[in-house]
């Protein structure tokens, strides 16, 4: 397989200096993708443009260069220099392949060797051309895990590593026993019945089998009738998760970010399509998050050219609502957002947006007009069909735009962001409660020094995985202390 490259191209790596320098490739849209160094320009350059790269080249320099409509160059005096400014220029433009190649030991997949008579599904950070099945990569590991521990579970995959599970196998297993496994090893399944899991599973996960979302919401339902919280809490988390897992699989494989020219477009189309004065460079965006209206809570994300600022992120609790009540909620986070704004004579939103539709709109712009702000625009993002609400008196003609637009990536993943911090803040806060539960049953461990706990470590496993003298370190916890809390927290008996 060769790639063509256009007159123009081969004329311009003809006229090439041969000297130290930089190099930078780019994309049809003009985008910067890669940037280089090398200590003789011509000859790097030629690497990538001889007739058989392409079909020589490992995986990566395959898709890169694939993907190279244009390039620039620096001549430099010194391959020194060029090395000071390939790191300067990548800082500044982040393309896509070096953060890609820098950070790849921190993306993760999702593996399913369909290869095997009996496929298993795991958890891998590479990739190679070995027949399986790849889902990724995942920027976040947490995403990956959680969806092949559900799958698993849910589709009964099994977790040993013989290719051929026997009956010596299911001796040293325990799986089968609680319900985890399909047991090929002693012949509970058939071949082709754990291969039509198989083939569900991967259907899950292409987002072609919402079955097991049916499950989990009915399982999450059930749960809150009978107040169970905590156990709801988590499915309701699972969810979230096992979504990202199939969306951001399908958008990572696009564009697994949002470069800066792409969010730009995304801005100029946002104001073309609302009919805005001004271009929305600064957007904030509202969620909620609670169950059973349990700790309350609420979120709110700053995008500056339609690229998040994690800076500027606010979390808040619900103070002036009981129970489940959204629009009121969203309704006390604008309230108080801008009320501050306008106390701090602080510079205001070009745009606002909540998660929700029109009752979630209608509440937050209540409060703006209270506020004299009625003249900020606001928009509603509505989950089911991810369209745009706006129109506030007659709640006519939402607004579907088109998934692979550049405004549609801009304001979803500022949604899926507000959603993401307001579920982790919620998840924060129900782990020290539950610390915090436990502490309490501690004789003698008065609010200062529980409160010392809570701060050094956070959470419940990282106690449990404190040692006695970890523990005595803490402010106020003596030696004596420190056993019981130990002794609590690890059941033993010394």
């Amino acid at each position: 397989m060769e790639k063509l490259w256009s007159l123009e191209l081969r004329n311009k790596l003809k006229n090439t200096p041969n000297k130290p320098g930089c190099y930078l490739f780019r994309d049809n849209d003009g985008v910067i993708i890669y940037i280089g160094k090398a200590k003789f320009l011509k000859k790097r350059l030629q690497s990538y443009f001889r007739p058989h790269s392409l079909r020589n080249s490992n995986i990566k320099n395959r898709s890169l260069i694939k993907t190279i409509s244009d390039f620039e160059y620096i001549e430099l005096k010194s391959d020194k220099e060029a090395i000071a400014l390939e790191g300067k220029l990548i800082k500044s433009y982040q393309p896509y392949y070096n953060i890609l190649w820098k950070d790849d030991k921190n993306f993760s997949n999702i593996k399913i060797d369909i290869q095997s008579s009996f496929p298993t599904i795991s958890f891998c950070r590479k990739r190679v051309n070995d027949g399986s099945i790849y889902f990724g990569p995942y920027i976040n590991s947490r995403t990956s895990i959680m969806a092949i521990d559900f799958i698993q579970k849910y589709f009964n995959l099994k977790t040993c590593k013989d290719k051929f599970p026997s009956k010596s196998t299911y001796k040293h297993c325990n799986d089968d026993i609680i319900l985890n496994c399909s047991a090929p090893c002693i012949k509970k399944i058939t071949m082709s019945d754990y291969r039509k899991k198989v083939n569900d599973a991967i259907d899950f996960l292409n987002g072609k089998n919402n079955e097991p979302f049916v499950h989990l919401n009915d399982e999450m339902i059930k749960m809150s009738n009978n107040k169970q919280y905590e156990s709801a809490s988590y499915v309701r988390d699972l969810i979230f998760e096992l979504k990202k897992a199939i969306r951001d699989k399908i958008l990572i494989k696009k564009n697994p970010f949002i470069y800066k020219d792409s969010a730009l477009k995304g801005i100029q189309e946002l104001r073309e399509i609302l009919k805005l004065n001004n271009n929305p460079y600064h957007i904030e965006c509202f969620d909620i998050s609670n169950i059973s209206g349990t700790n309350s809570v609420g979120s709110m994300v700053v995008a500056i050219d339609g690229l998040p600022i994690k800076n500027k992120y606010r979390k808040y609790i619900i103070k002036s609502v009981k129970g489940i009540d959204d629009p009121k909620s969203i309704a006390e986070l604008v309230r108080r957002r801008y009320k501050k704004i306008l106390k701090e004579k602080l510079k205001f939103p070009d745009l606002i947006m909540v998660d929700g539709g029109i009752t979630q709109l209608r509440a937050a712009y209540n409060e703006l007009i209270n506020l004299n702000l009625e003249k900020i625009p606001i928009i509603g993002l509505a989950k089911k069909y991810e369209e745009i609400v706006w129109d506030i008196e007659n709640n006519s003609k939402n607004i579907i735009l088109n998934k692979n637009s550049d405004a549609f990536k801009v304001i979803t993943r500022l949604r899926d962001e507000s959603h993401r911090f307001a579920i982790t803040f919620h998840r924060s806060l129900r782990q020290k409660k539950s610390l915090k539960s436990i502490l309490d049953s501690i004789n003698g461990l008065g609010e200062y020094r529980k409160n010392n706990l809570l701060k050094h470590y956070g959470s419940i496993s990282k106690i449990k995985r404190a040692s006695i003298e970890s523990l005595n370190e803490v402010d106020g916890i003596g030696i004596k202390t420190a056993k019981i809390i130990y002794k609590k927290f690890n059941n033993t008996n010394g």
